[in-house]
């Protein structure tokens, strides 16, 4: 069972990560976008990549949480 959820656990912090990494990303992209148009106008698409990748980011960690703590409770 352990053996289980730490591999649980593992993947999830790597979803974590890839998440944050595509959220910098698309932020980076759209702030780029608008110092180069000078006019502080903002891609739609990638500002709706920017909140998808990190809405998805909050959901991989709430369930890397549940299983740490699941962990901990058979742990005892």
């Amino acid at each position: 069972m352990n053996v289980i959820l730490i591999i649980a656990l593992v993947m999830l912090m790597a979803l974590v990560v890839f998440s944050l990494v595509r959220g910098v990303v698309a932020f980076l992209k759209t702030t780029k976008i608008d110092l180069e148009s000078g006019e502080g106008e903002t891609v739609k698409e990638m500002q709706l990549m920017q909140n998808k990748a990190m809405f998805a980011r909050i959901k991989y960690q709430a369930l890397a949480v549940a299983v740490v703590a699941i962990l901990l409770a058979v742990s005892q």
